[in-house]
């Protein structure tokens, strides 16, 4: 571990066997722990700023961390095809990947462990709300409260899933050999089509944090396994149902990737959970979506501790 005085957060590595996950601990040390749990092919750093501030500012202490195959975190070896895993998701057939959604739940309480924390608060943000979900079914006693973000409790189908123009932004990624301005184009299409309606994000501010993010890490083959692993986990649903801890749901309106009808199936079958539909959200947590639904998230995490 070292700390940033510059930046005001500590960063490290949680190791196990052949394992390497990286963290960012934002502090404050006697903050309430909250455990941030990013999405599919996100880095750490791609937990907004506002975001971790007003906690921070709510006297918690958010904890990011790249998951596994992602940012600096290890790399696994396996080469699925976009196209294969396309059609086998068009045709419900199972898919096959390397680890599951079970596995990466596993690496969250590995650094759990590796940092002292016996029990904190959880938010996943889509993926990253499937891994959760696992981690306060399988760990109940580790969690004060549970929230979910844009994601989903079913494995994703045709009928539930993303809609076709968002599947091929998605394939988009899976291409090797686009170079660094291409990357950049294509995230600026994607995070148009599925985020807030009507937000600018061709912006150089913008640009330029996905430039740093290819810097950071330049290896984006992870994104194509973690696509596998959650096609990959199957049967979630029964496990998901016995999740007795405080949960808040937050999902968008409009959300084109993770389709609204998906919370309230959440909602209905997590029974100690509160749905918040927000007006106007996409996939994304922009800032003024943030600030639509901020009081509420700390308000539940308040009354959880």
């Amino acid at each position: 571990m070292f700390f940033s005085g510059k930046s005001g957060f500590e960063e490290g590595y949680a190791k196990k066997d052949n394992l390497e996950i990286y963290y960012r601990d934002y502090g404050p040390k006697d903050g309430k722990p909250i455990l941030l749990v990013m999405g599919l092919g996100g880095q750490l750093t791609f937990w907004p700023p506002y975001m971790i501030n007003r906690l921070r500012e709510s006297g918690y202490r958010p904890i990011a961390y790249d998951n596994r195959d992602m940012g600096l975190s290890t790399r696994f070896k396996s080469n699925p095809t976009f196209l294969s895993n396309y059609l086998k998701y068009y045709l419900n057939i199972p898919i096959k990947s390397e680890y599951k959604l079970d596995d990466m739940a596993d690496d969250a309480v590995m650094l759990l462990d590796y940092l002292d924390i016996k029990k904190c608060h959880v938010v996943g943000m889509s993926m990253g709300g499937m891994i959760s979900q696992i981690l306060v079914a399988n760990h109940p006693d580790r969690f004060h409260s549970y929230t979910q973000i844009a994601s989903m409790i079913s494995t994703p189908n045709p009928t539930n899933g993303p809609s076709f123009k968002v599947i091929r932004l998605l394939q988009e990624r899976a291409f090797k050999s686009a170079s660094r301005e291409m990357r950049i184009d294509r995230a600026v299409r994607l995070v148009t089509t599925i985020g807030m309606k009507g937000y600018n994000y061709n912006t150089e501010e913008f640009r330029n944090e996905v430039g740093q993010s290819i810097d950071r890490s330049n290896d984006d083959t992870g994104f194509i396994r973690q696509m596998a692993a959650i096609l990959g986990t199957r049967d979630r649903i029964k496990k998901i149902s016995n999740i007795k801890v405080p949960t808040l749901i937050i999902h968008g309106d409009i959300d084109p990737l993770i389709k609204p009808k998906n919370a309230h199936h959440t909602n209905k079958l997590i029974k100690n959970s509160e749905l918040l539909m927000i007006e106007d959200m996409g996939h994304l947590i922009e800032e003024p979506v943030f600030n639509k639904f901020k009081e509420q998230l700390v308000q539940h995490l308040d009354r959880n501790c």
